[in-house]
């Protein structure tokens, strides 16, 4: 005879338990790395099309931009791997700024100081989302869980 249904349940031992929501720290540095990814994107294409491009009328520079968009997802699902690529990947869009804010005519290399800021943020918000992230405890070791 089999055991009735109730008897059949899982243990309580493998029940997955819920992840912290996450802290204030945690969502502000999300929030500003998110919002330099967006200003940097942003910037790329004003830069490219109207503010100061290479050729008048605009130049397909303006497409630099759509890499920018790529780990959008990915942050806003607090994905750790992204924060981590995306604290990498940003130093190609620094190189640039540096380059052409030591190159172009005004305002060009006004527009390249800025993006070179806006990577420096970028960097400092996800590099300080990991770190917030790595101190926060693993699931069911917190807020009255049994150990």
């Amino acid at each position: 005879m089999m055991p009735p249904a109730s008897a059949m349940t899982a243990p309580a031992a493998s029940i997955t338990p819920r992840p912290l929501p996450p802290s204030a720290a945690v969502r502000a540095t999300r929030a500003a790395a998110v919002a330099c990814l967006l200003a940097l994107a942003g910037l790329a294409l004003a830069w490219e099309l109207w503010l100061a491009p290479l050729r008048p009328g605009g130049s397909w520079l303006a497409l630099k931009s759509l890499p920018l968009l790529l780990p959008l997802p990915g942050l806003l699902r607090h994905r750790m791997y992204t924060y981590r690529w995306v604290s990498l990947f940003v130093w190609l869009y620094f190189a640039e700024g540096v380059v052409r804010a030591s190159g172009d005519r005004p305002p060009g290399n006004v527009l390249a100081l800025v993006q070179t800021l806006l990577c420096v943020a970028l960097f400092m918000a996800c590099a300080l989302h990991v770190r917030l992230r790595l101190r926060q405890p693993p699931p069911g070791h917190g807020h009255g869980a049994q150990n």
